[in-house]
């Protein structure tokens, strides 16, 4: 028998307001939290009956039970939809989710805005060396600025490796410091990276050419430890790497070997693998690096947007729309005759393009 009122589960780590407050505004969504400390059987029952799950993408967040994994999905019977809380994705299996027909989104571009000046902020300490002179000023008296002395922005040359929501805002906004602004991004062509600011260059001319390397691409199997040693090398000498992107893109020890050789001048750290890092890591040892704690897209406004995002996207899908943000366009038909024996009618979306 089709059924009338929908369920959507959600993990109870923070989320803005927004998210609740949208979801109430509709008669026939009823909202679960799962509370990241239940036990592995008490989270599959909430999600046996559960039609739309929102997760985090933040891997070190969560228990590894409510990973969205191809066992978790067997238990699931009902699910159709899994959100991620932000732009990431790295808690859910994308394949897995394909195979058992539930589609997947995320709120790609909801804190865009936010990574991109928390990006530019980094550059900004690290070659003016703010944090480093505050940390000298509260603990010692006597050395000269000169020893503070940085590096402006304007005239530099800023590599951006993936120029999406976020990469082609921190390209705007590094010509806007007069920089001259070179981009890779494996999925858009010469002319669109041209038209997001960007001069398309290769992955080696970029690292080569870059005296300020800044991530903003996903952590796929494609990604994984990209930036590695030998990447490192290729980088121009003194020249600063930035990562706003995901923890396991870089390789950490090999950006501390470059740090300390001297190779390069700084680094500008948002993200770590595992997060957050132990307090004995090197790279928190070193005067030229600026940590924070994948805090890039964690803004009022941004955590606001994101939360309106993943509501109104869950809404509009159990509706029967097509999401904006699908992950996995190629489960549509699987999940359309899902949703149809699930709800007793197709999605619209389907009878629309029909």
């Amino acid at each position: 028998m089709p059924v009338t009122r929908k369920s959507v589960v959600r993990t109870d780590l923070w989320l803005h307001p927004a998210f609740e407050e949208n979801l109430a505004r509709e008669p026939d969504i009823e909202l679960a939290l799962c509370p990241v400390k239940a036990t592995a059987a008490a989270a599959a029952t909430l999600l046996a009956r559960a039609h739309a799950f929102h997760v985090s993408p933040a891997k070190d967040e969560l228990p590894a039970h409510l990973f969205v994994t191809p066992s978790m999905l067997e238990a699931c019977p009902e699910l159709l939809l899994v959100s991620s809380a932000g732009a990431g994705f790295d808690t859910i299996d994308v394949d897995a989710c394909t195979a058992a027909g539930v589609a997947v989104v995320n709120q790609a571009g909801g804190n865009a805005v936010s990574v991109a000046e928390m990006a530019i902020g980094l550059m900004l300490d690290v070659s003016r060396r703010i944090s480093e002179c505050d940390r000298r000023l509260r603990r010692e008296r006597g050395f000269p600025r000169e020893d503070v002395m940085g590096r402006e922005l304007n005239g530099k040359t800023l590599g951006i490796v993936g120029i999406g929501h976020t990469g082609s805002r921190v390209a705007a906004l590094g010509r806007a410091f007069g920089m001259t602004v070179l981009a890779v991004d494996p999925f858009l062509g010469r002319d669109e990276i041209i038209r997001r600011g960007a001069e398309p260059v290769t992955h080696d001319q970029l690292l080569a050419r870059a005296d300020f390397v800044s991530l903003h691409c996903p952590r796929d199997a494609t990604t994984m430890n990209m930036i590695d040693a030998a990447a490192f090398a290729r980088m121009k000498p003194g020249a600063i790497f930035i990562s706003t992107a995901r923890g396991g893109i870089h390789d950490e020890a090999a950006l501390a070997e470059a740090l300390a050789s001297g190779h390069l001048a700084g680094a500008g750290l948002d993200v770590w693998h595992p997060e957050p890092p132990p307090l004995d890591h090197p790279l928190l040892a070193m005067d030229n690096v600026v940590a924070t704690y994948h805090t890039a897209g964690v803004s009022h406004e941004a955590r606001r947007n994101v939360a309106a995002m993943g509501a109104a996207q869950i809404i509009a899908t159990l509706r029967g729309e097509r999401p904006p943000r699908l992950i996995n366009p190629q489960v549509w038909p699987a999940y359309a005759g899902r949703f149809a024996r699930i709800f007793g009618a197709p999605p619209a979306a389907t009878i629309q393009q029909a």
